[in-house]
């Protein structure tokens, strides 16, 4: 089962990497090229606890060991600082527990949170004993009261947790235990005792903590509902059934105003809901079940709020990250007429979680004190009866989900995971309110995307955190308009846009930013929240992407181009820098497109480079800039760059000179060999003679474009069909040079030579082959006959031998002896004299494997006619060459 879930989810993933609302960022701006403030002391790190003072003007950073006062508005000053190191006793402790001493037996400034506007609630890890003070902002040390920090600061600096103090009473989600296996959401007050959840994997089962946060109704509303704090986590889920641990992102509910119960959940919740968050594509059937950070978008009404959600799936890292956003009424909603679960028993073995059908007690558990109750005679949690207490003990899990916005994620960024996200309300230079929406990544990298009409926009991206590191802490402040970013190394201040980066009204437009406009006087694209408000009506804002809005632009004249001269032969590079990432380059040379299929090669950065320049490659080249609106349906082009392309060209020679028309073959030659140009199609007198252009023959204002130029983001050329100019190196000239015919006659004599060179060579490979056997037999034959004479000289005994077996074997049968066998039988063989075939001896001489004395002494004379013994010479070939 766990192979077949895994092969769909796989599945899944592709097709989710190739559909949906993808974040492309439109720009990119790096670190180095941006003026950013940042802060960091040496031997300082973790600055991640950020809590920001707009009364104070004051930015307050939590690190290890030490808090720091900055300036709001320019956070490279530091106003005051404050020490607060682990002693002996507790460093000692904690090593005893197995923990390292430089670095978790530390103390990790956690908590930061305003108890009024004279101090500061200051919790640290504090080396495995979480421990609190107080920070007296007059002089920035702490009050010297410190209280065990159990329940309100986590024991593990690397565990996660969430707190938000409402009212000088901190509400946190944290690990109650050294271990962390006790989690618990818990407020704390020094008026009253602690209020926990029950412990109880129904309750809370492995979370993970991201964000707390209260949401006010007020009494003013017309129900008189307490206000809420709301906490965001990942746990185990239990309602599920999977190979293994399935997570689930929840949103948890409890009321400001609890106070437990009287008899039942005491100094427990009573209020404590939690529902399900859906973050998911429904047409692929694919969650996003991990929440890594929550903002929550506060309007002048609660209804009015809108809860933004970072999302990612469990299942390794696939590199996808969706922001997922909630109508707080949705969840009013659910918690307030959703349906519970109870748990149910399978096989006397097997818990599972099944819908409630049975009558819920009344007042509704888990609902906040109303007016409702109040006509009831009851005022607080400690009024409530028993049986709703016990029911929400039992039942605190509610079946309906939470659905986002538009049932789907606002954005899917592919390739990225983020950690951290902030949201702002921004109204536009046409009066319509737009959220922006900032989000952080585990890389130091913002990205900065806007809302407009239901879709998402990705305007820029921004390269915050020098060194590739997690964005640990996010916040924004709509009076400095600035972002502030906390990560291990230090902490860094951005403005929350870049509108001058943007140097023409068409980039300006389209970049489509809420912040920028474009200014038609200064002719600068500038933030409109900088700019006087009496004088807001001049600009030009188009959050759609109308770049047709801006002014019209002159024709570049050719007195502007950029000249570029090189030496026949050579390579000329062609620079072009596109500012948008979602735009296509488009080069023109001489008035005419240039597309793939050409012989230039379009290199990275989108520049042009032109191998062995060529006189027929001389004259304009442009670089423009082709962008599709999605807003309007429309390409905008500009042009980046142009370029005046020439050769750098010796004197013209004399033809009446003998030693110009010398130094004419010289330079055809080193041309031929430097471009790698053939000498005949590139003669020199063409290269003396450069074509004339005609300025109007270029088009220097935007070409007209249509759909197809834009297709596709990751392109970064224009497929278009457009052929390039002739060249003026097609033609033959009709005449030759003699030098060049007198080098192309060599060159076919030296043709004729290898070619005669290589055909000996095989001759000789053939006889070889051939002398040592390793051909047929008929080359074998003809190696015989032309060795027989050699053989015979040689060796003259042989020669008599070969002699008499040739005279005996023409019409004569060479009579043997009968000899007796073993058994006494006589046996008469009949024996032809074999003919010499050169390959073997007759049976005769020794090697025919019948012994010589088998013949007999009774064998007349006349019928021995070797006067040689063949015995003594043991010859295995008769025609074997000699040694």
């Amino acid at each position: 089962m766990g192979v077949g879930v895994l092969g769909v989810f796989l599945g899944l993933l592709l097709e989710v990497s190739t559909h949906g609302p993808h974040a492309v960022p439109r720009s990119s701006w790096k670190h180095k090229d941006l003026d950013l403030m940042e802060f960091s002391e040496p031997g300082v790190f973790n600055y991640s606890t950020l809590l920001l003072s707009e009364k104070q003007d004051a930015l307050y950073v939590g690190a290890r060991e030490a808090v720091f006062e900055l300036s709001k508005k320019n956070v490279t000053l530091s106003h005051n600082k404050l020490l607060w190191k682990v002693a002996d006793e507790p460093m000692r402790m904690c090593t005893l527990k197995g923990k390292t001493k430089d670095r978790d037996c530390l103390n990790y400034i956690r908590v930061l949170q305003f108890m009024d506007d004279h101090q500061l609630y200051v919790c640290g890890t504090h080396a495995f004993q979480p421990q609190c003070d107080y920070l007296r902002l007059s002089d920035f040390s702490l009050a010297g009261r410190p209280e065990d920090g159990r329940g309100q600061c986590s024991f593990d600096p690397m565990q996660s947790f969430t707190t938000v103090m409402v009212d000088g009473e901190l509400y946190s989600g944290t690990a109650f235990n050294f271990l962390g296996s006790e989690p618990i959401i818990s407020r704390y007050s020094q008026s009253q005792t602690l209020l926990r959840t029950e412990y109880s994997t129904s309750w809370l089962n492995e979370p993970s903590f991201v964000f707390a946060d209260v949401i006010r109704d007020g009494r003013n509303d017309a129900d008189g509902e307490d206000d809420k704090v709301y906490y965001f986590f990942t746990e185990v889920s239990v309602e599920y059934e999977f190979f293994g641990k399935l997570l689930i992102p929840r949103v948890a509910r409890v009321c400001k105003g609890d106070l437990g119960g009287q008899r039942t959940l005491q100094k427990k919740w009573t209020s404590f809901l939690k529902a399900k968050l859906v973050c998911s594509m429904p047409e692929l059937n694919f969650v996003f079940n991990v929440v890594h950070d929550v903002f929550i978008l506060k309007g002048a009404d609660w209804r009015e709020t809108v809860i933004y959600g970072i999302f990612t799936s469990q299942w390794g890292n696939v590199g996808l990250s969706a922001v997922c956003a909630y109508n707080m009424t949705a969840v009013e909603e659910v918690f307030s007429k959703g349906k519970y679960m109870q748990k149910a028993t399978v096989e006397q073995s097997h818990t599972k979680w099944v819908r409630y059908n049975g009558i819920t007690p009344s007042p509704r558990p888990g609902a906040c004190i109303n007016n409702l109750m109040r006509h009831q005679n009851i005022s607080s949690s400690l009024h409530l009866p028993d049986k709703t207490l016990q029911f929400v003990k039992d039942h605190p899990l509610l079946e309906d989900p939470i659905l986002p916005i538009g049932n789907r994620p606002r954005l899917i960024a592919k390739d990225v995971n983020y950690t951290q996200i902030v949201v702002e309300r921004v109204e536009a230079l046409d009066g319509r309110i737009h959220d922006v929406i900032f989000t952080g990544t585990d890389q130091g990298i913002l990205h900065k995307s806007v809302i407009y009409e239901g879709d998402v926009h990705t305007v820029e991206e921004i390269q915050l955190l020098k060194n590739a590191e997690p964005i640990k802490n996010l916040l924004l402040s709509p009076e400095t308009r600035s972002l502030y970013a906390g990560s291990d190394s230090g902490v860094v201040q951005s403005p929350t846009s870049f509108c001058s980066r943007h140097l023409s009204c068409t980039d300006c437009l389209l970049a489509r930013d809420p912040y920028c406009a474009w200014d038609p006087h200064g002719a600068s694209c500038v933030s409109i929240f900088e700019y006087p408000h009496l004088q807001l009506s001049i600009l030009i804002q188009s959050l759609n992407g109308d770049a047709g809005r801006c002014p019209p632009v002159p024709g570049l004249p050719l007195k502007d181009y950029q000249p570029v001269t090189v030496k026949p032969g050579s390579s000329a590079e062609l620079p072009c820098l596109l500012s948008s990432n979602v735009a296509q380059v488009m080069w023109k040379a001489n008035g005419s497109l240039l597309t793939e299929d050409s012989r230039f090669h379009f290199i990275g950065e989108n520049g042009l480079l032109i191998y062995s320049v060529a006189p027929e490659d001389q004259g304009h080249y442009e670089c423009w800039s082709v962008e599709w609106s999605f807003g309007v349906k429309k390409n905008f082009s500009r042009l980046l760059a142009a370029y005046v392309l020439a050769l750098d060209l010796p004197p013209r020679p004399s033809h009446h000179s003998d030693h110009s028309t010398v130094n004419s073959v010289e330079a055809a030659r080193s041309l031929s060999v430097e471009g790698n140009v053939e000498a005949d199609t590139v003669p020199l007198t063409s290269a003396l003679a450069p074509p004339s252009f005609t300025p109007k023959s270029f088009v220097t204002h935007p070409p007209q474009t249509d759909t197809s130029l834009t297709s596709s983001q990751s392109s970064t050329f224009v497929i278009k069909s457009n052929p390039l100019l002739p060249r003026a190196s097609a033609s033959r000239p009709e005449s030759q040079d003699p030098e060049a015919e007198y080098i192309q006659h060599n060159n076919n004599m030296a043709l004729l030579s290898l070619f005669l060179l290589f055909f000996l060579l095989f001759l000789a490979a053939l006889a070889y082959n051939c002398y040592m056997q390793y051909l047929p037999a008929s080359c074998l034959r003809l190696r015989a006959v032309l060795l027989g004479s050699h053989k015979s000289a040689t060796q003259p005994e042989y020669r008599a031998c070969e002699a008499g077996l040739m005279e005996t074997s023409t019409t004569e049968k060479v009579n043997m002896t009968e000899q007796p066998t073993r058994n006494g039988s006589q046996t008469t063989q009949n024996l032809r004299a074999l003919r010499d075939t050169g390959y073997e001896t007759e049976p005769e001489c020794g090697n025919g494997r019948i012994s010589s004395h088998s013949f007999g002494d009774e064998m007349p004379s006349h019928e021995k006619p070797f006067d040689v013994d063949c015995s003594s010479q043991p010859i295995q070939f008769a025609d074997a060459d000699e040694l």
